[in-house]
């Protein structure tokens, strides 16, 4: 049930996500693929779901809600980081405070669809673009950059983007304030989400009343994954 619901929402979604390289926020993230859930059973399900809250929650806290011991939660989380499920962990920085005020998103249109390999290998240079998808409907792609202000963005379509080979047109949709932003969910099943759901909110509560500091830091997800982006 949840392998057809993941892979109908990453159909309406998008038929390929090319690149996704967010030099400004860098933070924990859970993506799974139809044959990444065929290695992924009830417990990895409950240790996603409290480690995509808060990376940095102790392995042995994981493992009271759990019911397993430490090191089985490590071993875990270590499997799933190396079976892709488990992709990235660090720190968001929000861009307006390093001075890049405006978020936009920029809808592409190519010659032909084909190109699209080419043009986005063109577009991963630009530092300022930090997501880039080959799309169905209006657009052949859709990227979502950064810029300093309307004249730096101005600067990156007029003198880069569109001067891409293959770049027929450009729509641009500047984002005037961004919501929210979230993960996918973690769905467990019916008979254990919400004694989960309740444990899981209870730890995060306790943890933020009683500002937790991780004992041993090489005991968290966000550690193994530091480690292993420093190799």
């Amino acid at each position: 049930m949840l392998g057809l619901l993941l892979r109908s929402v990453i159909g309406k979604a998008e038929s390929c996500h090319r690149l996704r390289r967010p030099p400004f926020i860098l933070n924990s993230s859970t993506l799974y693929s139809e044959k990444q859930m065929e290695k992924v059973d009830q417990l990895d399900l409950k240790i996603l779901k409290i480690i995509s809250v808060n990376a940095r929650i102790p392995f042995k806290d994981v493992a009271a809600v759990c019911g397993v011991s430490r090191a089985a939660i490590h071993q875990r989380v270590q499997r799933l980081i190396e079976a892709g499920v488990i992709t990235g962990s660090g720190y968001t920085v929000c861009p307006k405070s390093i001075g890049y005020s405006t978020c936009t998103y920029v809808g592409i249109k190519l010659e032909r669809g084909s190109m699209y390999k080419d043009v986005s290998m063109q577009l991963e240079t630009i530092p300022e673009i930090v997501e880039c998808h080959f799309t169905t409907g209006s657009y052949t792609m859709l990227i979502k950059l950064y810029c300093r202000d309307n004249e730096h963005l101005m600067e990156l379509l007029n003198n880069h983007i569109q001067e891409i080979p293959g770049v027929v047109s450009t729509e641009t949709l500047i984002s005037l304030e961004q919501s929210f932003s979230r993960q996918v969910p973690v769905v467990l099943p019916t008979e254990e989400q919400n004694i989960s759901s309740r444990k899981v909110k209870a730890l995060m509560e306790r943890m933020n009343k009683e500002s937790v500091i991780v004992d041993d830091p090489e005991e968290t997800s966000e550690y193994i994954l530091s480690k292993r982006g420093n190799r």
